[in-house]
C-alpha cells in the first residue's frame, strides 16, 4: 500500500449554488462554529435578501473566510438544506472523488485536527482582518492512504459520534422533564417578584485578600477571564462567595449570569453580585433553574432595551416574578435540574474528546497506508 498528496484543489468542486428561488427561508439559515459545527445563526437576518446566500446541501461543506484564531468551518451530516450568507465559501468533495480517492466524512476528520487550525494561521494574510479564502483552501495540501482505510476509521469515528448523541437524546429528555415541571407550576401558582427574596452584595477585594480573578461566560458558570488583567489593581474588584449570583448586566440575554458553587473568587467591579436574602422560602439553585430559561434571556433584553444603556440593572433584575413553590418543591426541580447540567457537561466533554481523537485518527489511517 501506499499513500498519495493531493492539493485539495484537486478534489474539490466549489459551490456557488444561490438561494435565487427563495426555496429556502429564515427557518433555514445556519452559521458556522470555530468548533467546525453548523448551528442556528445568532445574526438578524429579518431584512436581508436571502436569494443571495448560499445553499448548502447535505454532504457540502462551508466556512467562514474571516479568521480569528481558528476557522469556522461546517459540513452538513444531516439530511436538510441549509443556507449561509455570501460571506462564507462553501464546497462539496467531487462526486468522483468522493467514491476512489477521498471521502468526504474523512476529509471532515482532516479538519477537526488542531494540526489543520495552525497551518491555516500560518496560511492566512491580512492585518486588521485574516483572511483564508478559496484560494488558500485549494492550496492546502493532503496525504490520502486508500479509501478502504479512510472508511475504517471514519466507520470508528462515527460510531463515537453515534454513542455521543445517543446520550445528548437522554439529555434532551431530562431537560423536557424539567421545562414541562416549570410550565405546571406557572399555570398552577402565581408569580412573585424575586426583589422581595433577593439583596445586592457590593464586598471589594479591598486588602487584597482574593487572587482568583474569574469572569461569567455566555453558559451560566464562572470561568478564567478572557480579559487582559496585567497590572491592574484588584482592590476594586468585587468578591463573590459561595452560592451567590453574579451577572454581566449587559451580557445577561447571553446568558452572563451564573451562581457560585465553589471557592471565592473576584470578579469585574463593572459586574452586580446578589444573593438570596431569604434562603428559607427561596433556593438559589431553583433560582438559578429560572435563569437559565430562554424566556428569561430574551425577557432581559426586551426591558434593558427600555434602559439608558441598554445595561439589565439590579433594579431591574427585581422585577423579575417567578412562581415560588415550598422549599421541598423546589428542591426536587433543582435536584433534577442539577443532574441536567451534569450530563449536559459530560456531554461537552464528550464532544471534546471525540475531537481530541481525530488526530490519532488519521495518524492511524496514515499507517496503516504504509504498512
Amino acid at each position: 500500500m501506499a499513500l498519495t498528496k493531493y492539493r485539495l484543489g484537486e478534489l474539490l468542486d466549489r459551490n456557488t449554488e444561490y438561494n435565487i428561488r427563495l426555496e429556502y427561508g429564515i427557518s433555514d439559515v445556519r452559521g458556522v462554529l470555530n468548533s467546525k459545527g453548523i448551528s442556528n445563526t445568532k445574526v438578524n437576518v429579518e431584512e436581508r435578501d436571502l436569494s443571495k446566500f448560499l445553499v448548502v446541501r447535505p454532504g457540502g461543506f462551508i466556512f467562514n473566510h474571516r479568521v480569528h484564531d481558528k476557522l469556522g468551518l461546517g459540513y452538513n451530516t444531516s439530511d436538510d438544506t441549509f443556507i449561509f450568507t455570501n460571506d462564507y465559501v462553501a464546497f462539496y468533495v467531487k462526486p468522483e472523488i468522493a467514491i476512489k480517492v477521498l471521502l468526504p466524512d474523512y476529509l471532515y476528520i482532516w479538519f477537526l485536527r488542531a494540526e489543520f487550525d495552525r497551518y491555516m494561521l500560518f496560511q492566512t494574510y491580512g492585518s486588521a482582518t485574516l483572511f483564508f479564502n478559496w484560494d488558500n483552501m485549494c492550496d492546502l495540501e493532503i496525504v490520502l492512504p486508500d479509501v478502504e482505510i479512510q472508511q475504517k476509521y471514519v466507520d470508528i469515528y462515527n460510531a463515537m459520534v453515534a454513542n455521543q448523541q445517543s446520550y445528548e437524546r437522554g439529555l434532551e429528555d431530562l431537560k423536557l422533564v424539567c421545562d414541562g415541571y416549570i410550565e405546571n407550576l406557572r399555570r398552577q401558582m402565581p408569580c412573585e417578584r424575586i426583589g422581595t427574596f433577593i439583596s445586592e452584595v457590593n464586598c471589594r477585594n479591598s486588602n487584597n485578600t482574593v487572587n482568583r480573578v474569574q469572569g461569567v461566560n455566555s453558559s451560566g458558570e464562572f470561568g478564567e477571564t478572557k480579559a487582559d488583567t496585567n497590572g491592574l489593581d484588584f482592590t476594586n474588584y468585587k468578591i463573590v462567595t459561595i452560592r451567590q449570583f453574579a451577572y454581566n448586566p449587559s451580557r445577561i440575554n447571553l446568558g452572563s449570569i451564573a451562581l457560585l458553587n465553589g471557592e471565592s473568587c473576584i470578579i469585574s467591579p463593572m459586574y452586580i453580585v446578589f444573593e438570596v436574602s431569604k434562603p428559607y422560602e427561596l433556593l438559589p439553585e431553583y433560582l438559578m433553574l429560572w435563569f437559565r430559561r430562554e424566556e428569561f434571556q430574551r425577557s432581559t433584553m426586551f426591558y434593558a432595551m427600555g434602559s439608558v444603556r441598554d445595561t439589565f440593572s439590579f433594579d431591574l433584575m427585581q422585577e423579575v416574578e417567578i412562581p415560588i413553590p415550598d422549599l421541598a418543591t423546589q428542591s426536587s426541580i433543582a435536584e433534577i435540574f442539577g443532574v441536567y447540567m451534569m450530563r449536559k457537561k459530560i456531554n461537552e466533554q464528550l464532544k471534546m474528546l471525540i475531537k481530541d481523537i481525530c488526530p490519532i485518527l488519521i495518524k492511524g489511517s496514515l499507517e496503516e497506508g504504509t504498512a
